[in-house]
């Protein structure tokens, strides 16, 4: 089993690493860290780039961390999700409303969910690599939208919506991997953490 940092606060995560060979250790950003800076939006960002950058980040922060403490050197797995319809980007909405309008806006629609993934070695490289899954939304009547809504569980999600959870009946048709959707890809979580040789 390999002992790893994970540098997230996603249950997701977490749930979807049990089912590979590692042992997980959390390392999450103190109060005074202002993780959400990492995640802000730069004008004319496509979505790929978007994620690639916030993966790139949270990983430098994550190593900082590690040393700031003085843990023992791991490897440190971070991973950023994002959905995109055309070239904009629905992170995590802000509020009921903002949810309302990014599900409206994907029904009936494709849309892609990016996910990027980093590891960063015990030398201080950092391996990303990332995945795009498409997602075929069936047509959405306003009354289940608010209902799903109501249900809170849109609130820590990009794209406003979980597939593992009552957005699953959302969900007419997938190109991809559910994990990556969810938010970690397995495949490609085994391949950076070295587990996995490519193509094996």
């Amino acid at each position: 089993m390999l002992p790893i940092y994970l540098a997230s606060k996603s249950p997701r995560r977490l749930e979807l690493l049990q089912f590979l060979p590692v042992v997980v250790e959390l390392l999450l950003p103190q109060a005074d860290e202002d993780a959400e800076a990492l995640e802000a939006l730069i004008d004319h960002e496509s979505p790929g780039d978007y994620v690639k950058r916030v993966v790139l980040a949270k990983a430098a922060a994550a190593l900082a961390r590690m040393q700031a403490r003085g843990l023992p050197p791991r490897p440190i797995l971070v991973a950023d999700t994002s959905v995109a319809l055309g070239g904009k980007i629905f992170g995590k909405p802000i509020d009921a409303e903002d949810a309302c309008r990014m599900l409206k806006q994907l029904s009936g629609r494709r849309h892609r969910v990016i996910t990027a993934v980093a590891c960063v070695r015990t030398n201080g490289r950092i391996i990303l690599r990332s995945e795009v899954s498409t997602v075929w939304f069936a047509r959405l009547q306003a009354a289940e939208i608010e209902a799903y809504v109501a249900s809170g569980e849109p609130m820590d999600k990009a794209g406003a919506y979980g597939i593992q959870g009552a957005a699953g009946s959302f969900v007419r048709r997938i190109e991809g991997t559910q994990s990556g959707i969810m938010g970690l890809p397995l495949y490609l979580t085994a391949r950076v953490l070295g587990l996995r040789q490519k193509h094996a």
